[in-house]
């Protein structure tokens, strides 16, 4: 046999290997994908709650505290650090909040809903906070009595 067809019979094998490359690609595109579609299937407010049970969670200092209150009229309320309530609209609201988070990005929202609120109005309420930039927003509840 020629030096010719021996290198034809060894380039003319099958290769019993996998390239994995093409299934690499195909993955990091289809992770790519889902990262970017994740954030989208999100709906509605995040609201981070305490987990403990009946227990009150403690803060930071009164100093780094919003509490936006809103009453069974749909009326809006806002203490800023520990100050006396002033009633005011969503626009003088977003202001605030705003300004707030730019003095101390770590300011504490809390929100305060009287119990014959419609829950509607408390959604739009925790929405505006959130799309003025407040990331997390508790919920303020008065203490049961009753065992959980």
């Amino acid at each position: 046999m020629s030096i010719n067809n021996q290198r034809k019979l060894r380039s003319s094998r099958l290769v019993s290997e996998i390239n994995v490359v093409p299934y690499i690609d195909v993955m990091l595109v289809l992770l790519v994908i889902f990262m970017v579609s994740t954030p989208l299937l999100t709906e509605g407010v995040y609201v981070d709650l305490p987990e403990a049970k009946g227990e009150s969670i403690q803060t930071a200092s009164e100093l780094d505290r919003v509490v936006v209150s809103i009453d069974k009229t749909g009326q809006v309320f806002v203490s800023i650090n520990g100050s006396i309530s002033e009633s005011v609209d969503r626009k003088a609201l977003a202001l605030q909040v705003k300004k707030q988070l730019q003095r101390n990005n770590n300011t504490e929202f809390y929100v305060k809903g009287d119990r014959a609120t419609p829950y509607g109005k408390v959604v739009t309420l925790m929405a505006t906070l959130q799309y003025n930039g407040v990331p997390n927003v508790g919920l303020i509840t008065k203490a049961s009595e009753l065992d959980p």
